[in-house]
């Protein structure tokens, strides 16, 4: 299977809801995906962590799934997370992201009960059985408290064709090398404060929500590190790594969906359980975001 060329800054957009939060605004994720690629991302993926797709109801999903490929239209590369609890619904959304047009669905091993690594591995393969697009392996225990060893995802990477490039999100920069030593498969960086390193270890691209805020600083990084320029790169990191780990710390959606409504695009609250950023929080944000 042919990967498509998915590299560079990878944004990472929100699920806007309206004021009450009982409804999808498709107007708003069409302006927070136009202004992703005209800033210049080189892949967008829609319903990961910072688009809520873990609380989002089936309908909701499909409609924010089908919108977002269509919107986007080819532009640059669609990567749809299609994680859920069970696997038969994951196998239903990466059907779906397909049909509508995904280039790569990204599955995260999400589960309520912890999975042992034959369930993980067979999980994997009945998603990578039911599509012919890639799937992006996403390693992120945080999120899903499954953590998966290097070992475990050479295995996926064995035994399931389709599963051809790897998200890593622990925060472990070992792992990256890990990787890259025992495997050609591209890998691409998740945490946010390990950007620079990543890269340095030869991560393929960065998957991040950060460009709905400071996309230029996000690009220039990238562009320093293709022109092997170390200096510059590590200015360039530096001076976005005090909003890079405040984000992370404040969460995706609420700290990000404050960032759009302070540079003027409303996106809604994220969805209860998850409650807005702070009026404290705002006030971080407004000085970290001069």
């Amino acid at each position: 299977m042919s990967n498509p060329t998915i590299h560079g800054i990878i944004g990472y957009t929100i699920t806007p809801f309206s004021a009450d939060g009982q409804r999808i605004d498709l107007d708003a994720l069409g302006r927070s995906i136009d202004r992703l690629i005209d800033s210049g991302v080189h892949a967008i993926a829609p319903l990961g962590s910072t688009g809520e797709g873990a609380y989002l109801s089936d309908a909701e999903w499909d409609e924010v799934s089908a919108y977002s490929i269509r919107k986007v239209a080819k532009r640059v590369p669609t990567i749809v997370s299609v994680s859920d609890l069970t696997t038969a619904k994951a196998v239903r959304r990466a059907r779906y992201a397909e049909a509508h047009g995904a280039d790569v669905v990204m599955v995260l091993p999400a589960s309520y009960w912890k999975l042992s690594e034959a369930e993980i591995l067979a999980h994997y393969a009945a998603i990578g059985d039911s599509i012919g697009v890639p799937i992006m392996l996403y390693n992120n225990p945080a999120t899903s408290g499954t953590d998966m060893s290097v070992e475990l995802i050479l295995r996926i990477l064995k035994q399931v064709d389709n599963v051809t490039m790897v998200k890593e999100s622990t925060g472990d920069i070992q792992r990256m090398h890990q990787l890259k030593l025992q495997s050609d498969v591209p890998f691409y960086n998740g945490c946010n404060p390990l950007a620079l390193e990543a890269f340095a270890a030869g991560a393929k691209g960065w998957c991040t929500a950060a460009p709905n805020l400071i996309p230029q600083l996000n690009l220039d990084l990238y562009q320093a590190v293709l022109a092997n320029d170390l200096n510059q790169a590590q200015e360039l990191f530096y001076r976005q790594l005090p909003l890079l780990q405040f984000i992370l710390k404040g969460g995706l959606p609420a700290t990000i969906k404050a960032g759009l409504r302070l540079t003027g695009l409303e996106v809604g609250n994220p969805r209860l359980p998850v409650f807005p950023l702070s009026e404290a929080g705002i006030e971080q944000l407004k000085t970290l975001l001069k």
